[in-house]
């Protein structure tokens, strides 16, 4: 137990320690978020919080994994993701050598020895052969980008990343992978010390840096979960409790789809932009995305300790209740003008 509270208060501390240095030197590079039409904040920020994250992290990792060798694809990964990271939040980088980026780092996992192999269904197994280290890199560059689509409040990503960090790390502790658990504690006392700075009032956020590495931990941890035990646990698990921007993206392309318009073009109709425009305040909307993610947090464990049909069930009677309440507040609607 010593080791992995030690793995989340050295990462806090460290985080919590960088972030206003790291803050000083986003201002002298020029890293700095201007407010527009799109976006909530009403003055100018400074971003590159991520590398105050990655840090805490770093140094929280190297202190607590007693095999690093065991871990070189993540830590490989995160280097270059970082490094394209700090790149975009101060150049403002092309979304095509981002994505190149992305895709590097995601290769680093298979390269070392981690991609996933097989998924169990019941008591069978699925063998994915020569699609092993494809559906492996499709996986961890779309986890690596879902936390960067919901870093729209303050607060909002770091807070969503820190319960779905606790979720996973629990799960892995029930698999008994003692490592797993450290790692994502690292990550989540990472993303807890960042929040004092970036919870509403922001005075830094993370940028690209931070929400790619949130995203790509996450999933190289479900990647080397599912290498070291039962595979449709370890990648389920991250689905269901990131489920909320995983969805939200989802629902973006259906409704940039329905309204003609192209599916990457920036638009006002995320979850959290509805809320606002509900009348919730900035505090409020993260707040209640918080507690959504608790409960798919909740609903995750229970579903990793259930049999195969009674996860199933859960993950369906979830997706029905936010396809329902979706439609209802106007996410997906094509009456809806989105881009106000």
């Amino acid at each position: 137990m010593t080791v992995y509270l030690w793995a989340f208060v050295i990462a806090l501390v460290v985080t919590y320690i960088c972030t206003p240095l790291v803050k000083q030197f986003a201002v002298k590079v020029g890293a700095i978020d201007k407010p527009d039409a799109r976006k909530v904040h009403q003055v100018s920020i400074p971003r590159l919080g991520g590398l105050a994250i990655y840090i805490g992290y770093m140094v929280s990792l190297l202190y607590s994994v007693k095999d690093v060798s065991s871990i070189k694809g993540l830590i490989v990964g995160s280097i270059i993701l970082v490094a394209v990271g700090i790149w975009d939040d101060i150049k403002q980088i092309g979304p095509k050598t981002k994505l190149m980026g992305q895709i590097l780092a995601a290769l680093m996992l298979p390269l070392f020895g981690n991609a996933v192999h097989f998924i169990s269904i019941g008591d069978h197994l699925l063998y994915l052969e020569y699609f092993a280290i494809p559906l492996t890199v499709f996986w961890i560059v779309g986890f690596t980008n879902i936390v960067n689509l919901i870093d729209g409040l303050d607060g909002l990503a770091a807070g969503i990343s820190l319960i779905a960090c606790i979720t996973i790390c629990i799960v892995t502790l029930q698999m008994g992978q003692i490592e797993l658990a450290c790692i994502t504690l690292a990550l989540a006392g990472a993303a807890c010390g960042f929040l004092r700075y970036n919870f509403n009032p922001a005075k830094i956020f993370m940028g690209d840096t931070g929400s790619m590495l949130l995203g790509y931990t996450m999933a190289a941890i479900s990647v080397m979960g599912s290498v070291k035990t039962a595979a449709t646990v370890a990648l389920v698990v991250p689905v269901i409790v990131l489920g909320l921007p995983i969805l939200d993206t989802l629902f973006a392309i259906v409704r940039r789809r329905i309204n003609g318009r192209p599916v990457f073009q920036p638009d006002k109709g995320h979850l959290h932009h509805r809320l606002l425009a509900m009348g919730l305040t900035q505090k409020q909307a993260v707040l209640l995305m918080y507690a959504i993610t608790a409960l798919l947090g909740c609903v995750s464990i229970v579903a990793a300790k259930a049999n195969f049909v009674i996860g199933v069930l859960l993950v369906l009677v979830i997706l029905c209740a936010c396809v329902w309440t979706a439609t209802k507040i106007g996410i997906i609607s094509k009456d809806n003008d989105v881009r106000k």
